[in-house]
Formats: structure tokens, sequence, C-alpha cells
């Protein structure tokens, strides 16, 4: 049964036309993007529940993104802050490392993950890339078919995880075999991560064709106007020479075919941040503060390191005190998506008019008060 809603889903797109990356690199909306996040109980306790991320789940997966996307859409009639309504298409990573082969374990109350197919170059080079409409990928559009039918075109997607060709690659084949393979065999090493991009590709392009290229990220939630988002990790285990020899002509390909990149790190990475910088396209860099890190001072470094370049949404740390007080406190030159958390929607509604109030007066649209 259909339910589609086109009011609410248009209302909340039109709101927040100015709350887009685009508009933040312009800088047309201010030096910083806010999102609140706050409880709705009296929706969010009747939510279905949670379904595990398996196939034969298919149909309650659909049932509850269909029901988060409508709690979204009520709460971006509540709250004026920067967040757009998005259709989930939450996956566990394992997606495309099965679609070449690999066995998944589901397990009970977690997420799946894939069990690695290759442990040597010759492995690696039988190989085949999977043709897309006869692989386990073919259902992820069945599911993002039937939430779009339901909302209508105009609501905006989150896709499937996504993450870099040779992160994939490292799920794939045996990660300590792979590690040696680097250095061994690196040429094997490259075409598997080349049969992987062609398959990223395939994949994406079918996605954006059917559901558009202005998009939510895929972690964190930013909007993204053309380009693909990316979680690239692997790199905090190699150093920064490995990282140009292995990840970046994929991660340059994606981006000159899609348009951009925006992209997520939770790894332990400072090593790599000079070759991060250095990709063209680079819209949004999303660093995470690794456990072993004082998250203040890592993500105050990032958000130095980049100032200047990619709107930055650091996950992690916030800075002290009223959010209003917070875009002052970031360094100079840096462009900021950032989360701010409220006890319920009353004082969500309080923390968003001040930061707009903050906001028009940094952008000159009204004096100062007081």
């Amino acid at each position: 049964m259909a339910h589609p809603n086109h009011e609410i889903a248009d209302h909340a797109h039109a709101s927040r036309a100015l709350g887009t990356l685009e508009g933040l690199r312009r800088g047309g909306v201010g030096p910083f993007l806010f999102h609140v996040n706050f409880p709705l109980p009296e929706l969010e306790g009747r939510l279905p529940p949670a379904p595990p991320l398996w196939p034969d789940k298919a149909r309650e997966r659909i049932e509850r993104r269909w029901a988060e996307y409508r709690v979204q859409c009520e709460k971006a009639r509540l709250v004026d802050d920067d967040r757009v309504p998005f259709l989930s298409n939450l996956t566990g990573t394992e997606i495309f490392a099965e679609a070449f082969g690999c066995a998944v374990h589901r397990p009970a109350g977690n997420n799946p993950f894939a069990l690695p197919l290759v442990r040597s170059a010759a492995e690696a080079d039988r190989l085949r890339v999977p043709e897309l409409s006869a692989s386990a990928l073919a259902y992820q559009f069945d599911i993002a078919d039937e939430l779009q039918r339901r909302a209508g075109p105009g609501a905006l997607m989150k896709p499937v995880d996504l993450q870099s060709p040779m992160d994939i690659v490292a799920l794939i084949w045996e990660k300590e075999d792979l590690f040696c393979a680097m250095l061994e065999a690196p040429e094997a090493v490259k075409a598997l991560a080349a049969k992987v991009r062609t398959l990223l590709t395939a994949f994406l392009d079918e996605w954006f064709r059917r559901y558009g290229t202005t998009f939510v990220a895929h972690y964190p939630d930013y909007v993204m106007h053309g380009g693909v988002t990316l979680s690239v990790d692997e790199v905090g285990a190699v150093g920064a020479e490995a990282f140009r020899e292995f990840f970046r002509d994929e991660l340059v390909a994606l981006s000159e075919h899609f348009g951009g990149l925006g992209i997520h790190c939770c790894a332990d990475a400072r090593h790599q941040w000079d070759n991060f910088r250095a990709l063209p396209g680079l819209k949004v860099m999303n660093h995470n503060a690794p456990p072993a890190r004082a998250a203040r001072e890592y993500l105050l470094d990032a958000l130095r390191f980049y100032a200047g370049g990619p709107a930055q949404m650091p996950i992690g740390w916030t800075p002290d005190g009223a959010p209003e007080t917070w875009p002052r406190q970031y360094p100079q030159g840096a462009r900021v998506i950032f989360e701010v958390a409220a006890a319920d929607a009353a004082e969500a509604a309080a923390i968003a008019e001040r930061l707009q109030a903050h906001r028009a007066v940094l952008m000159g649209q009204q004096p100062a008060s007081g």
C-alpha cells in the first residue's frame, strides 16, 4: 500500500533550501550548518521494530525506513534547522564484497559482515566483476524503489553503505595476506581495486539515474549535490606512500566520474591528512575522533588543517558553552556542519532559532542586538 505525502516532503525540502552543502561551500548560508537532534517519543515510540539488515527482511526494512522518514518530516516541521528528511537505505559493510562472492555472517543483534574470499594474488586475479542485475546488490534497488514510490520523486535518498575500492578489497582479501601482497604483488591488488571500482561505478550510475544526484551522504547526514560519499578507513593501517599508490587513483577516478567526493574516516589517520586534502573535488571531510586520541585536540587540529578547503563535519566533540557560541570557537576559515543535542522539541526549536539568528548576524542580514 502506498503512503504518499508530498506535502510533508515538499515542505521540508523547501524550508531547508538554504541548508545545503553547496550553499555552505559558496558562503551563501554563513560559515556553518547545524542539525538539532532531539527525541520525539510520541512518534518514535510507535516505530516498527528495527529489523536485521538481512535480504529476507526487506519488507520489514522498508516499513521501518518509511516510518523513520515520517518522523523526520515531523521533526522538520517542528524545528527550523538545516537537516533535510531522507529515505534511508541502511545496509552493513558487506554488500559489495558479497557481490564478488564473499560469504556473509549475519549474527543476531548485530550488523552482517563479509568473510574473506581471497588469500593470494592468483585467487584475486580469478575474480570477475559481477553483472549488477544478477548480483546480490539487485534487491537494494527493490527497497529503494518502494521507498521512493511512497514518498514521491522529490524526497532525498540516503544510499547504501559506501566504502572506497581499497576498503572493499580489504573485506574480500584476507587482510594479513593483503598487506603482504601490497609489497609482493601490488599489481594484483590494484587490479582487484579497479574491478571493485567498476562495480561501484555501475551501481552508483544506476542509483543516481533512478533517485537523483542530490542525496544525503551515506554517513554522516549531510546533503550532497553531485559527487559520491565514501568511507576511507583502511588508510589508517598503511603509510602515506601506500595511500598514493593504492588508494588515490581510485578515489580520483570516482571523484572525476561523479563530480566530487565526501569522505568519512574514523581511523586514526593523521598521517594521511595531506593526501586527503590533495584529492581533487573534495567537498566534505568528516573525521570521527579515534578512541586513542583526545577528541578535542584531534578534531580542532582537523578543523584548522582543512580550513579554507572542504566543508567539515567533525564527529566526537563539540565546543563548550551554548551552541550559538560554537561558530566563534571554530578556527578561522573553517566551514562546519555540526550537531546539537536537545532534550525535546521545544528546546530544539529554541536552539535552532538562536542559531538562525546568529547566522543571520554573521551574514550581515540584520544588525547584532544589544
